[in-house]
């Protein structure tokens, strides 16, 4: 008999809360998402669990095609049907990665329909996010990682390390597929991979990885419950209508308030930064007339005890 690997086990066990409903399993023909592919496989050859693949193609380098195809022979044998779906990649200016992130997610949705999908995103990975939001400066929600359930997203692998996930398909013999632009250093992410965090791992003496996931967990939390507070705060209104009562709210909540007002009325939610906040806060104290403009063509006004958002004048003349 054949003693159960550990770690293939942990695997298992991480997997399981999440196949109680149908599933489609997100494979890339990485380590990562066989390493996941496996795991479900298991449930479905030993309980005939819900669950399939979809195999995206997104069709940038060569040899992509037989990338795909032997990524769904490997999640067939392993007991989970599977099917290959090929997208096309088109850069709207975000950017290649955004791009083809973009496409995956859109055919994975199309495929799925009400299920639920699992990524085979890491602990890794989740380190490695949390870095780079800490680098961009713009507040808890920067570096709080990803979530392991989101809507109809779930992450089992989040406390997984990548090196683990290989293990996984060395125990099943699986190969998987690296793809280059994980070792491309033109993007930030391999960099924070491959020479940030293994420095801050030799400079702070390990658990590095660990302890910035650890960290997005809890700031998460803190930062739900200073969303929901500020939801509550909200109630529904267009704008401020009493500047003097809406300034006794502490500041974490006000700011939050701003950022929900400024969407709703338009504003560009990726280019609406914590200065187009602070801004937005210090109408609470600027004269009747006072205008912050915002990203999306959206404008603030300070009106005598009120702040209201409209649409910019430069864009009704468009």
């Amino acid at each position: 008999m054949v003693r159960l690997d550990p770690v293939v086990a942990k695997a298992r066990n991480l997997v399981e809360p999440h196949l109680s409903t149908p599933v489609v399993v997100a494979v890339s023909g990485g380590a990562d998402s066989l390493a996941l592919a496996a795991a479900v496989g298991f449930f479905v050859r030993r309980r005939g669990a819900d669950a399939r693949a979809v195999v995206v193609d997104h069709g940038l380098q060569a040899g992509s095609a037989e990338v795909a195809a032997r990524a769904a022979e490997q999640c067939a044998a392993l007991g989970l049907p599977a099917v290959v779906r090929q997208v096309s990649v088109e850069d709207l200016g975000t950017g290649p990665e955004d791009a083809a992130r973009a496409a995956r997610y859109r055919a994975l949705h199309e495929e799925a329909g009400d299920s639920a999908i699992l990524l085979a995103h890491t602990l890794d990975d989740q380190a490695e996010t949390v870095l780079l939001g800490l680098g961009r400066g713009s507040g808890p929600r920067a570096i709080d990682g990803m979530r392991p359930i989101s809507g109809r997203l779930h992450r089992p692998f989040l406390s997984l390390r990548r090196a683990e996930t290989e293990h996984i398909c060395r125990w099943h013999d699986l190969d998987w597929w690296s793809d280059p632009h994980n070792d491309d250093p033109a993007y930030r992410r391999v960099r924070v991979r491959r020479e940030l965090l293994p420095m801050l791992e030799d400079v702070l003496g390990g658990g590095v990885a660990e302890a910035l996931a650890r960290t997005a967990d809890l700031v998460r939390l803190d930062a739900d419950l200073l969303d929901r507070i500020a939801l509550a705060t909200l109630a529904g209104a267009g704008g401020i209508d009493d500047v003097v009562s809406f300034a006794e709210v502490e500041q974490p909540i006000r700011l939050r308030v701003w950022r929900r007002l400024a969407i709703a009325a338009g504003a560009n939610a990726g280019e609406l930064s914590h200065g187009h906040t602070l801004a937005l806060d210090s109408l609470l104290a600027a004269r009747g007339g006072t205008q912050i403009e915002l990203p999306g063509h959206v404008t603030a006004v300070r009106e005598a005890h009120a702040v209201h958002f409209h649409e910019s004048p430069s864009s009704r003349s468009d």
